[in-house]
């Protein structure tokens, strides 16, 4: 087809603040992973927004498999808590109480 543009697993968009790879950022209404370290407003950055990725979380929670998570864009980590936050998938696997990271199937887009 003459329209289609990209896959959409990876796009690039300006970073909104700095970050390291592997770290998430919202983009407006889009959430992503960085694929490297990027600049504040590195316009080739470049954002993995679905898969399964390991994020830092609020560590005083419990996920379990198939639990909606949400971005806390104040202490950039992913958490249980709607209130506040932004939707941006569901949690893969078990995550304790206490520990610093959980994995996270990423929606795409966030809502």
């Amino acid at each position: 087809m003459k329209n289609y543009v990209q896959n959409g697993d990876t796009v690039g968009l300006p970073a909104p603040y700095a970050v390291n790879s592997g770290e998430g950022a919202l983009i407006g209404s889009l959430f992503g992973v960085a694929l490297a370290k990027y600049a504040n407003g590195d316009p080739k950055a470049q954002w993995r927004t679905v898969g399964v990725v390991s994020l830092p979380k609020t560590s005083a929670q419990a996920w379990t498999p198939g639990q909606k998570v949400y971005w806390d864009a104040t202490n950039k980590v992913v958490t249980s808590t709607a209130t506040g936050n932004t939707l941006i998938g569901a949690a893969t696997a078990v995550a304790a109480n206490p520990s610093a990271t959980g994995e996270v199937r990423l929606n795409g887009v966030a809502v």
